[in-house]
């Protein structure tokens, strides 16, 4: 729980309480999210890969060595070398890479280190000991560091060997990033007022808990995205061909709730063809219909609520972002940078938004904090913790 949190000592914290030279040789095992989007051998986004460079600097200049470990999610379990690639040639950072996660190519490895320099291992996730959080495993990683820093929020809500596994053998703290992600999302669970919740994205019954919890803390729920289908489906009206949960989701309680904001108008595409595109009103959505984003009314209403908010909480896109309908979700990152609110927003299509209006570094111009989670981020706010979390109390 929140309180909880306080246990935790920062990595920024226990540099500065060291004598100088105290650090020098010692060796830091970091958990990263470098589980970044790879086109043609390029990274094509790498927020969660500068978020992790304060930490990695804060300890070189004090004479450490440092490992770092991640995984990433490609087919053949390739890419953390384009990773490593992309530190050096686009980061200011040289990293070594070897292409093994434990064994004697990482030994090796470790043992040439030099004071300040960085080594980053293989993907994590090519041995099954990672996902199955095995001791083992977590002991031999654990045994190429003196001390472990997560500063991975966006994975700390997996039970996984790098995540839990390891602080039971080494002594841990939190990264500069992750401690960043604590402090502004535990703002977000006792905001001031009013405040106002946008939730987007799909996946009705595994975000019902969240829309739940801040209908309660919350001034104005705005929901948009795959998740207003089921709501305009529970209200009678004929969503087509669109997106739905699975499973027969009770949202009998919410759907007449006053706080839950949703527009009557959609942008719709015909189900044999995404590129018959119309406005429509709820009522009139037909049976071949695909409902894929929010209707043009949308920008004056959530401008109306946001205008006079002291608090924004953000996740998720407000349309089927990936097929390429965007035009909401870039709307809503626009209001929020012209009212100036302060917040939070997180989800990796949320963010794509932000950098398409060519606003790579939100944190400096505006008053909201990005945070490199998505699923994380739903995760802690609504359990006010996550395993990675309490594995560092």
């Amino acid at each position: 729980m929140l309180e909880n949190n306080s246990k935790i000592v920062g990595i920024e914290e226990f540099v500065k309480g060291q004598e100088l030279g105290n650090l020098a040789s010692k060796t830091f095992l970091i958990r990263a999210d470098f589980n970044v989007p790879i086109e043609n051998g390029i990274v094509v986004e790498d927020l969660r890969m500068r978020s992790v460079l304060p930490t990695v600097n804060l300890l070189r200049e004090v004479g450490a060595k440092i490992i770092l470990i991640s995984h990433i999610e490609t087919k053949d379990g390739s890419g953390m070398e384009v990773v490593a690639k992309h530190f050096n040639d686009n980061l200011g950072l040289s990293v070594k890479y070897v292409d093994e996660v434990i064994g004697e190519a990482v030994n090796s490895a470790v043992s040439e280190l030099e004071d300040g320099e960085v080594l980053l291992l293989q993907n994590l996730r090519v041995n099954e000991g990672e996902k199955n959080n095995d001791e083992n495993f977590a002991k031999e990683l654990a045994g190429l560091a003196d001390f472990y820093v997560n500063d991975a929020f966006a994975v700390s809500h997996r039970k996984h060997a790098s995540v839990v596994g390891i602080p039971k053998f080494l002594k841990h703290f939190a990264g500069m990033q992750l401690m960043k992600e604590i402090k502004s999302l535990t703002e977000a669970i006792n905001p001031p007022h009013p405040f106002v919740f946008i939730l987007g994205g799909a996946k009705f019954d595994t975000k019902l808990p969240l829309i739940k919890k801040y209908l309660d803390k919350a001034d104005s729920v705005v929901l948009g995205g795959a998740l207003v289908n089921d709501v305009f489906k529970a209200r009678g009206f004929n969503v087509g061909k669109s997106l739905v949960s699975d499973g027969a989701t009770d949202i009998s309680d919410i759907i007449s709730n006053p706080k839950l904001i949703i527009v009557d108008d959609v942008i719709v595409h015909d189900a044999d063809d995404v590129a018959k595109v119309t406005v429509k009103k709820i009522s009139e959505v037909a049976d071949n219909d695909v409902v894929a984003d929010a209707g043009p009314s949308f920008g004056d209403v959530l401008r109306s609520i946001v205008s006079d908010a002291k608090f924004v909480l953000w996740n998720g896109p407000l349309g089927n972002y990936e097929s390429g309908f965007t035009d909401q979700t870039i709307l809503c990152a626009k209001i929020l940078m012209e009212c100036g609110v302060r917040g939070a927003i997180g989800g990796g299509d949320t963010v794509a938004a932000v950098k398409s209006l060519g606003l790579d570094d939100l944190d400096q111009k505006s008053n909201l904090f990005v945070s490199t989670g998505g699923g994380a981020m739903i995760d802690f706010l609504v359990n006010e913790t996550l395993p990675g979390i309490e594995a560092l109390e």
